[in-house]
């Protein structure tokens, strides 16, 4: 019998243990770099990776154990001999995130892995891949035809082409025009490369689109003389139908993939084309545990595999703008809309200019000359989408006489009014209650909401237009399975006259009827203290003033409402004229001289703890500890301070800035400076411990 042979594991080891390698362990047959194991850690079984050697190409299982008598490595419990190993190419993708974004090797791998495929045996594994010649679905009878291509479309697709043929993975940054036939060129591209016998990635950034984009796809893919498979990964599907759709794209039977961020891990054989819809979208960006950025990571991937990636959006992010400017995207450019159709024409009201006598201690939601225009397009039976991105009915409840609000006893954050069940419920956390019948604090009964959501405004547009069949879609009205597509669906049958919703509607979606958009409240971006928060509310007003007059027979008459009390601010008047160039250049420009991103790099420290004091003292203790790190220099830690929400379920929050104009050096330093934070951390007892802790970089939120 011969020796066993020390093979490198990869592991989901708990944070606290500050394990961000793979462990040693021992196996009596040689396994592949990607081989999925069982193995012991502690007490447990647990799933692992066969991981590749740092600084060998060889074999993983090609040497020996450590020559330690006094080390005994455990050995390997379980090999899963029905799943073909992942590539190296994976492991390297998932390594670099789990380098770049401060996390273990093993947490990353697992996370990005389906439950299911954690916790089945090799022979459940095997039954599971059986059944998927089986479940493959069978070709659908009729095929859309391809759309005519505009001069616009040609010449992107001519350039893309010729790029891809010069370098082979270039990234393509696709600016173009709301309603200007984007998904037409990803459809294209994609014909182009599974005609090639490759694979094809689409992420998209919110679960809601990606029906509307797998039916656009199944449609021109799923049907002809050689029908390709297509399959969905995101988070809304359940346990076995996310195993079954991943295993579909990593055995080669799905030609195109379609999901949300957790996509871009999706092992694929063939890959060679990727696509990222929508790629200023905040939603690329995961906000707990491996805080990573799909689209970035979209990048990465191609230059890894040696593919295309193309970036399309009306409002690229001003990173992606930039790195376009700099030479190192190439940008493609669609300004016109399919049919020569017009873009919406921007009307701004001024909010301060509302007669006297119909002001009041609250604004009105509606100016009348908005709801004028809502009255007309009903009359010619056309459909309207008015947007407010706060859901509920009410913000806060107050008490006139003693001053009482709906503040939730465990955040620092008030409790929203939701009127359809008369609760109070926190959006942070989650607590709710009843509507009191009185003033908890006083027994007043004339307490009054104030400020407004979606719930008030659908019910105040029922007052003010009887006759319109008005709809809400929000995260209240859509969290019933089906609910979101069968709304949609009402909206695309003509069943809906009003629109009422968040920003859930606001982007992505092709509704042909609507031909005026209004923002009702959009001003609370303005002056925020996020330096981002400028550029999230002009991309997301010019993606709502996207959704009006998509039909070329109907954008003459297309318009786009703002209501606002600062009606000269720069961003309107950029918005006016379309000219997402002239705005990003007057940002980047701020930027500049603020040394903000992308002229500079950032990173958050955020610490959770039952005390401010235990939390902000964490953070001072790692600021201390950093000053004597060699690794520091060039890099600026700024003093804890608490976010806009600083308590969320009884936990107290604290976050710290970490900034630097070298991406290198901020790498170096964060990666000298993680072991110290672990042991700080697990340093802390009784009142001073933490709760949690986390490294976030490139914060998209600060």
């Amino acid at each position: 019998m011969s020796d066993p042979m020390c093979t490198r594991v990869a592991v989901d080891a708990p944070q606290h243990s500050a394990i961000a390698g793979p462990l040693d362990y021992t196996s009596e047959q040689m396994l592949a770099y990607g081989t999925l194991v069982r193995v012991p850690l502690g007490r447990r079984e647990v799933p692992g990776v066969v991981w590749p050697a740092d600084d060998s190409t060889s074999p993983a299982t090609a040497t020996a154990p450590p020559d330690d008598r006094a080390l005994v490595l455990r050995a390997v419990q379980q090999v899963l001999h029905s799943v073909p190993p992942l590539s190296a190419r994976w492991c390297e993708l998932v390594g670099f995130a789990a380098a770049y974004y401060q996390r273990g090797i093993g947490e990353v791998a697992m996370s990005v892995l389906p439950p299911e495929l954690r916790k089945l045996g090799d022979a459940q594994l095997q039954r599971r891949i059986a059944r998927l010649h089986k479940d493959i679905e069978p070709p659908r009878p009729k095929a859309s035809a391809p759309l005519a291509l505009s001069p616009e479309q040609v010449h992107a697709l001519t350039q893309f082409t010729a790029l891809a043929d010069a370098c082979g993975d270039p990234v393509v940054l696709l600016h173009g025009a709301t309603g200007s036939g984007k998904t037409e060129v990803y459809l294209r591209a994609a014909e182009q490369v599974l005609a090639s016998g490759r694979q094809v990635l689409v992420l998209v950034p919110e679960i809601n689109l990606t029906p509307q984009l797998e039916a656009r796809f199944g449609e021109r893919f799923g049907a002809g003389p050689t029908p390709r498979r297509i399959v969905s990964l995101h988070s809304g599907l359940t346990p076995a139908q996310r195993l079954r759709h991943w295993l579909a794209a990593h055995l080669g039977h799905a030609d195109l993939v379609l999901g949300t961020r957790l996509a871009i891990f999706a092992s694929m054989p063939r890959l060679g084309l990727i696509v990222v819809d929508e790629e200023h979208d905040p939603s690329y960006k995961q906000q707990e545990g491996a805080r990573y950025s799909a689209r970035d990571l979209a990048v990465y991937r191609g230059r890894l595999e040696g593919v295309p990636v193309i970036l399309g959006s009306a409002t690229p992010s001003l990173e992606s703008w930039q790195r376009a400017e700099e030479g190192r995207y190439a940008r493609l450019a669609m300004a016109s809309r399919i049919g020569d159709g017009a873009l919406p024409q921007v009307r701004i009201v001024d909010m301060n200019k509302l007669e006297r006598g119909k002001r009041s201690s609250e604004p009105q939601a509606l100016s009348p000359q908005l709801v004028a225009a809502l009255r007309e397009r009903i009359a010619r039976g056309e459909q309207s989408l008015v947007f407010l991105n706060r859901r509920g009915y009410a913000p806060v409840l107050h008490c006139s006489a003693c001053g009482w609000k709906s503040a939730c006893p465990h955040c620092s954050a008030w409790r929203v009014f939701h009127k359809l069940d008369r609760s109070l419920r926190c959006h942070h956390c989650g607590f709710a209650q009843a509507v009191p019948r009185a003033c908890p604090d006083c027994g007043n009964t004339d307490i009054a909401s104030i400020g407004r959501g979606t719930e008030r405004l659908e019910e105040q547009l029922a007052l003010l237009l009887p006759e319109a069949r008005i709809a809400r879609i929000d995260a209240d009205s859509t969290r019933l399975k089906g609910a979101l597509e069968a709304q949609l669906g009402a909206v695309h049958a003509g069943e809906v006259d009003v629109l009422v919703g968040t920003q859930m509607i606001a982007k992505g979606h092709d509704f042909r009827r609507i031909t005026l958009v209004a923002a009702v409240n959009p001003d609370s971006a303005l002056f925020s203290s996020d330096f981002r928060a400028p550029e999230r509310l002009f991309a997301l007003l010019m993606q709502a003033a996207g959704r009006a007059g998509r039909d070329a027979q109907h954008a003459g008459r297309a318009e786009m409402w703002v209501q606002t009390w600062h009606p000269r601010h720069a961003l309107y008047a950029a918005l006016r004229s379309h000219d997402f160039a002239a705005f990003a250049a007057s940002q980047l420009k701020e930027r500049e001289m603020a040394g903000l991103p992308p002229f500079s790099h950032l990173a958050l420290l955020r610490a959770d703890a039952r005390s401010a004091k235990a939390a902000r003292d964490f953070l001072q203790a790692a600021a201390d500890a950093a000053t004597e790190l060699a690794a520091a220099a060039g890099v600026t830690i700024y003093s804890p301070v608490p976010p806009g929400v600083a308590r969320v379920a009884n936990v107290e929050r604290m976050q710290m800035l970490v900034e630097s104009p070298s991406r290198v050096a901020l790498q170096r330093m964060l990666g000298n400076w993680l072991p110290m934070l672990h042991a700080l951390r697990n340093a802390r007892r009784g009142d001073d411990r933490i709760l949690r802790w986390a490294v976030d970089v490139d914060p998209l939120t600060i």
